[in-house]
């Protein structure tokens, strides 16, 4: 393990108990029936824990997106070529994908991680190259990486936030792009909740029934080729993962560390949050999951981690699309804790007639 990476675990402390009880009574003084606003309040006082300040702030928003290739692309686990990734890297650096404009929409800066992308990506404004290898080995034939590298990938993910947050941080999301990338966040779901291939196997992309039957028999093979130590979640990163979700967890640490929300994506990003939880329990805390994936494995991710998606639209397209779309929650429900006037404040009869 990394000084960067155990320094970072050392400082991921608990929520700030009298930060959610000082907003929980905040909450109780607002001009509404307690609890009206449902899961809006619970997010508040969860952020208001997670920042330690009873009145949190989401002004500065961002959502990092990792892109990685995988060499187990080769046992055709997808549909669509490995050109798709650097290809999709320039869409995302232009503007023109669908992460882009939600963003957009959600005031969110968009910033484009190159951890692992097969080829050599020229150098653009706005592309940060943390590149530990030009995509991982075919985990049906051997590990994906060595166990430096994967340290050198959570790394990377801790030191990227570490940047963003000397510009003022408030909320991160976490985005990946990777062809093939749900076979070994599959493989992460399987070895460290425990649940069976069959049932954690998607169609990632859009495979047919056959095709999934076959993607599961890989992800099997790699299971039992690596022989993984679920309570080691940089062997099981190392052996199965992949650079993209390995940076995600220490983007997710990395926040932690620093008080700092992190919503969560769909399934591969539910992927890294279990490397990051298994490095760090605590780490779970300052998890928001932002939507529920149609992948199979994603709610057994979510049950695992004990946490309830704020939005469940059939989203699979990965980006970071769904977690900024949670970001846009997030933002709603300080909002509404620290905006909205007091009974006290707006003249208005509370319950039992007081103001």
């Amino acid at each position: 393990m990394g000084d960067r990476l155990r320094e970072t675990l050392e400082r991921i402390g608990p929520l700030d108990e009298e930060a959610m009880e000082a907003a929980r009574a905040r909450q109780d003084q607002l001009t509404k029936p307690a609890g009206s606003l449902g899961r809006l309040e619970e997010l508040a006082v969860r952020i208001a824990g997670i920042a330690g300040n009873s009145t949190p702030r989401i002004e500065s928003k961002v959502v990092v997106v990792m892109a990685g290739d995988h060499g187990v692309v080769a046992d055709c686990v997808s549909l669509y070529p490995q050109d798709v990734t650097p290809q999709m890297v320039m869409n995302f650096l232009a503007g023109g994908a669908a992460i882009n404009v939600l963003a957009r929409h959600a005031g969110a800066r968009v910033v484009v991680v190159d951890m692992g992308v097969a080829g050599e990506l020229e150098s653009l404004p706005g592309l940060v190259s943390r590149k530990i290898g030009h995509g991982t080995g075919n985990i049906a034939r051997g590990p994906a990486m060595t166990r430096q590298q994967a340290v050198d990938a959570v790394e990377a993910g801790i030191e990227i936030v570490g940047t963003e947050k000397e510009q003022g941080l408030d909320i991160v999301a976490t985005g990946d792009m990777g062809i093939g990338n749900t076979t070994p966040s599959s493989a992460i779901c399987a070895a460290i909740t425990g649940a069976s291939v069959d049932e954690i196997t998607g169609p990632g992309t859009g495979l047919d029934r056959e095709r999934v039957v076959q993607k599961a028999a890989v992800i099997g093979k790699a299971l039992e080729v690596n022989r993984l130590d679920p309570d080691d979640a940089l062997d099981v990163l190392s052996k199965v993962g992949g650079f993209e979700i390995g940076g995600l967890a220490g983007v997710i640490l990395g926040a932690a560390a620093r008080r700092t929300p992190v919503v969560l994506d769909g399934f591969i990003s539910g992927a890294a949050a279990l490397i990051a939880a298994t490095l760090c329990p605590r780490a779970r805390d300052y998890l928001i999951a932002g939507h529920l994936s149609p992948e199979p494995g994603h709610q057994v991710i979510l049950d695992h981690l004990r946490l309830q998606p704020l939005l469940n639209l059939g989203m699979r397209l990965g980006e970071g699309t769904g977690a900024v779309l949670g970001i846009f929650l997030a933002e709603a429900a300080v909002r509404a804790l620290n905006e909205m006037a007091t009974f006290g404040q707006a003249g208005v009869s509370g319950p039992g007639g007081q103001e």
